[in-house]
């Protein structure tokens, strides 16, 4: 356990706080003379959390603190944070629900094909538009938070998720490519080594049919009869 793993944790920590300051509308506060919305405070809360993603990866690599932990947890808690924060906007009516849904069956597919991947012993990384993916995710869901309080960023808020939808659908296509790309050159390569295999088998086979011939010819030509001259 080191400090960018803490910072990854804590982001998991973030997520069931800002689920609830998110759907209960009643909260406010007030701070020299500005009232302070739960929308605003749920929006601090998931920019907080996002930081930590761009704060933990960073500390890791530049501490080289590079764990095993670190690196299961991290696309976890993105996806925890992500996906929380939009099935929360979804009950307070702030998002469609088909939007989500594409979201968060992409995320779930994405993880499963990387999963499958991984069992059977190759990597699929991170393409560059789900890394931008991430980030639009980000702007999206932040303009959704503040939309609620100020209605004259809904039109940018709508455009976001558009982008987000888009992006999320653009990225799973292309790691489904390559995850079929990855299995069909699998099986092409397994096929040829069974075919490898199999001759070397055949030609095991002949040799060891050649010993036992020459052997029983050998056998042959010692059991006949020594001819004497008289």
């Amino acid at each position: 356990m080191n400090f960018p793993n803490l910072l990854t944790l804590l982001r998991i920590f973030f997520v069931p706080l800002l689920v609830a300051v998110l759907v209960q509308e009643n909260i406010s506060l007030t701070a020299g003379g500005l009232v302070i919305t739960n929308n605003l405070l749920a929006l601090a809360i998931f920019l907080a959390a996002s930081f930590t993603d761009l704060l933990d990866g960073y500390l890791a690599r530049r501490w080289k603190q590079v764990t095993t932990v670190g690196t299961l947890l991290d696309p976890i808690a993105d996806k925890l944070l992500i996906s929380s924060a939009l099935i929360a906007l979804v009950q307070v009516h702030a998002v469609p629900a088909w939007m989500v849904v594409m979201i968060v069956g992409r995320e779930f597919a994405v993880t499963g094909l990387r999963s499958i991947a991984a069992s059977a012993g190759y990597t699929i990384r991170a393409s560059d538009l789900g890394k931008t993916k991430m980030v639009a995710q980000v702007i999206a869901v932040s303009l959704v938070m503040l939309g609620m309080d100020y209605p004259r960023l809904v039109p940018w808020a709508v455009l976001w998720m558009w982008i987000v939808v888009v992006s999320s659908v653009a990225s799973a296509v292309g790691y489904f490519r390559k995850f079929w790309r990855k299995v069909d050159d699998e099986i092409k390569r397994r096929g040829r080594l069974e075919l490898l295999l199999l001759e070397r088998e055949k030609k095991r086979q002949l040799r060891e049919l050649r010993r036992a011939q020459r052997r029983a010819l050998e056998g042959e030509e010692s059991q006949k009869p020594e001819t004497r001259r008289v």
